[in-house]
């Protein structure tokens, strides 16, 4: 899957939260529907087998309750994508990333190994801690191999770590430093790893257990100088890089270190076509919700990249953030400071995010409002994610005349969402399912609305329209 991740650290963020997010995008011409949902410990399967690889597990008996968001047709499999267990720990997989022929040729992949279609449903309902989410998935790994290659992200209240797998069976993960946030646009990320603290008090590195051998004797370490670099050693240096994937690492670091680095320009630190972004920086400020909202729906606003903008030779040059196929986009926020039965909310929005709405729910939860989860193959614009899909597609075709409606609604279901959180919150004792329902309802009034105004808008500039009435 072509995706986008953002990672942000607890201290990074703008309420002590920890935050990870990632668009969830279909291959080219394809548009996966997408439902939420929670699965009950008595619903997860114990003898697992996947669609794809026909790779055959069997799961432990004390599977806890989570969320994830699989494909609305089973046919491929499950493709849980993203959730949170009833122990506040998240996870969103995966991001797919990228590799090079001497680590394929070290360690080929696996045929009827596991990928992305299978890793929520094998790792999430068993783990208590972002770490103990590496270490399965890890030793998964090991143990079945891998066809594809894969990042993944794990969360709790206080840490989160990112995974990489390298070929078949091998894979490297680094604690997000606490100030940071980390860039992840479909390539392999992580520019430097501590081997010492990996094989030793694994405080920010964990790795496969023969991975410094492995690069030893394959002669992977590209690296002059005494530090390692993962990206150099198991990633790609390809002309396709710096068209799909360096430009959106780049201008996510343009968002939010406007002044640390110059971005633009002959004497630019960092353009599109750079290979060495770092993986992960201090932001200027603090990160909001909002924040990963907006750069994770962005289309180089601002640059002459825009698809939306005036320079016609420039605007399709780099592929945006914000396209056209997301299935959808989930911020994961285990908040601190509050009880644990409330710190888990899940933020989500479907298809093509310059056009959508964010709405956060709560996920210690044993059922999840039918506006999300009752999606089918069919458009329908009940559900949320046919009816946001209907006014993506209604509002790109007619850009600058929707983009007022469009900003309105992304405010006015943000704010009243959070109004709403704000008051629930207040009282000692309050149903979380109940206010689940109220933020669904204000999720389906505003996009109903946003649905009339687009709709409107676009039918008075039809292509075959005439301004003489003849009724």
């Amino acid at each position: 899957m072509a995706c986008t991740t953002l990672l942000v650290g607890k201290t990074a963020s703008y309420d002590g939260s920890t935050l990870i997010a990632r668009n969830d995008d279909s291959p080219s011409g394809v548009f996966t529907a997408k439902a939420m949902k929670v699965m009950l410990p008595n619903e997860q399967p114990r003898e697992y087998v996947s669609k794809i690889a026909h790779c055959k597990i069997t799961l432990p008996d004390n599977p806890l309750r989570y969320t994830l968001m699989p494909n609305v047709d089973p046919k491929e499999g499950i493709w849980g994508a993203q959730g949170i267990n009833e122990d506040n720990v998240a996870m969103t997989a995966t991001e797919t990333i990228t590799t090079n022929a001497r680590v394929l040729g070290a360690d080929p992949y696996v045929d009827n190994g596991i990928g992305e279609e299978d890793l929520v449903v094998l790792t999430l309902p068993y783990i208590h801690s972002a770490k103990a989410g590496v270490l399965r998935l890890g030793e998964l790994l090991a143990t079945y191999g891998t066809y594809e290659p894969n990042g993944i992200a794990f969360s709790d209240g206080n840490d989160i770590w990112w995974l990489e797998t390298i070929g078949g069976h091998h894979w490297i993960a680094r604690r997000v430093p606490d100030d940071s946030y980390v860039m992840m646009p479909n390539q392999f990320g992580l520019d430097r790893f501590d081997f010492e603290d990996a094989y030793g008090e694994q405080k920010e590195n964990l790795c496969s257990p023969d991975l410094l051998d492995f690069v030893k004797q394959h002669h992977l370490d590209l690296g002059q100088g005494a530090s390692f670099s993962p990206r150099l050693a198991f990633g790609s240096h390809s002309d396709s890089d710096h068209v799909y994937n360096t430009p959106r690492a780049w201008y996510m670091g343009r968002y939010f270190n406007p002044h640390t680095y110059h971005w633009d320009g002959e004497n630019a630190d960092f353009t599109p076509l750079s290979d060495d972004i770092p993986w992960c920086l201090v932001p200027e400020r603090k990160i909001t919700v909002e924040d990963v909202k907006y750069i994770l729906s962005s289309h180089y606003q601002g640059t002459p990249y825009d698809p939306y903008g005036k320079d016609k030779e420039k605007a399709h040059l780099y592929r945006p953030i914000g396209v056209s196929r997301t299935s959808f986009l989930a911020c994961l926020q285990i908040r601190n400071g509050v009880a644990k039965e409330n710190a888990a909310i899940e933020w989500v929005a479907f298809g093509s995010n310059p056009f959508n709405a964010f709405v956060p729910l709560y996920t210690n939860v044993s059922r999840l409002p039918a506006y999300f989860t009752n999606a089918t193959l069919d458009v329908d614009s009940h559900n949320f994610y046919w009816a946001s899909r209907l006014v993506g597609a209604l509002a790109d075709a007619h850009y600058n005349t929707t983009a007022p409606v469009i900003q309105r609604y992304e405010l006015a279901v943000a704010s009243q969402c959070r109004h709403v959180i704000e008051e629930a919150e207040k009282k000692a004792d309050f149903s979380r399912e109940a206010v689940n329902e109220s933020l669904a309802k204000i999720a389906e009034n505003e996009t109903q609305k946003a649905l009339n105004q687009v709709l409107y808008l676009a039918s008075c500039e039809m292509k075959n329209s005439f301004s003489l009435s003849d009724r």
